[in-house]
């Protein structure tokens, strides 16, 4: 595996790190999900050479009001990313697991760093200066439809990261420019108040897969082209079944099943290689080379996929059925976070002038 660091140097060697991830609440998870951030974040959870190393895992439901605007979407996505995190072997023990909205410190801090980050560093924003360009093209006013949420969105997502002084944060290339947003925001306000702000280092796995969906695009539920991970509950229909039938769907050429066939160009394969050995990925190859069928390619695809995800499907479902308990786990989670948000708030307040004006019996 080749990772990557934006500041390699920042921290020495052995030094306890943090490391922070969030996840969106605006949908259900996807096999991307799974591939790119949840399998590797629950493996780093596990296999850090480090016993002091923290990891703080969170879900994004006020990052997640920038673009949804439909309350019911936010609450069962919220419940069921809550559900997949854990089913697959997230261990609320051994990390601070919470949602974000149960830190009101969060956005307090916000708005002190928003009182000192430079209006032009947002202007800066790849996806403030996207939505900008759609307004552009469409001949609309600059801003049309753009909220503050949008806007001060990275100003947020720094107070997530500084918050508890996130050393790494592990995240996709187009979100790189977040991390470093936190860095400058951090840096001012070290420079213009208090050394108070660990500067953060974004992390990229160089050889993480990211996904294609059913349809040739990015694996995006923006795109409706997604494979589910454990699908929707419903008794008359199983799971496993409709794992299958997402599979099935994936689009492929018009060649025959004697044709040879190109590995590389294709989604089936692609998706394999996310779940296979070395020497699967071999075998597979050589099975297209030789000019397997479509659907027969397709079948062996959806056994690879169901026999890593298989044994985490009861769990997932059952916690689905049991909100009290994943609210408990969320809630537990939500205090352990603020036994450190308390402590760095105070002291941001204290540093912008915000104390008590003197000590009461």
């Amino acid at each position: 595996m080749s990772v990557s660091e934006t500041h390699p140097n920042q921290t020495v060697a052995n030094q306890p790190k943090r490391f922070l991830t969030g996840v969106q609440t605006t949908g259900i998870p996807h096999l991307g999900n799974y591939v790119g951030a949840i399998r590797p974040a629950i493996q780093s959870t596990q296999n850090s050479d480090n016993e002091k190393d923290q990891s703080f895992f969170f879900l994004a439901d006020y990052h997640s009001i920038i673009k949804c605007a439909d309350p019911k979407q936010i609450h069962e996505s919220t419940k069921a990313i809550a559900a997949t995190w854990l089913a697959c072997g997230l261990d609320p023990e051994k990390v601070v697991f919470y949602r974000q909205s149960d830190v009101p410190e969060i956005p307090e801090l916000a708005w002190i760093l928003n009182c000192s980050c430079a209006k032009g560093l947002m202007n800066r924003a790849h996806a403030y200066k996207a939505a900008v360009d759609v307004n552009l093209n469409n001949d609309v006013d600059a801003d049309h439809n753009i909220t503050m949420g949008l806007f001060g969105y990275p100003v947020l997502m720094a107070a997530d990261i500084l918050m508890f002084n996130a050393t790494h944060v592990p995240v996709g290339r187009d979100q790189i420019q977040h991390v470093e947003m936190a860095r400058d925001i951090a840096g001012t306000f070290n420079h213009k108040y208090k050394s108070l702000f660990t500067l953060p280092s974004a992390v990229v796995d160089d050889d993480m897969p990211l996904l294609t969906g059913l349809d040739g695009r990015k694996m995006s539920k923006s795109y409706n082209n997604i494979i589910p991970l454990f699908g929707e509950y419903n008794p008359q229909v199983d799971p496993e079944k409709q794992l299958r039938k997402a599979v099935m769907q994936i689009v492929t050429n018009s060649q025959a099943p004697e044709e040879p066939k190109n590995p590389d160009d294709s989604v089936i394969f692609e998706i394999y290689r996310a779940f296979a050995t070395p020497s699967e990925i071999a075998d597979l190859r050589a099975q297209f080379e030789a000019g397997i069928a479509w659907g027969d390619a397709k079948q062996i695809l959806f056994e690879k996929i169901n026999s890593e995800i298989a044994p985490f499907r009861d769990r997932y479902f059952e916690l689905m059925a049991n909100p009290k308990e994943l609210e408990e786990i969320l809630q537990a989670g939500g205090e352990k976070a603020r036994r450190h948000s308390r402590r760095q708030l105070d002291k941001a307040r204290r540093a912008i002038g915000i104390k008590p004006l003197a000590k009461l019996k």
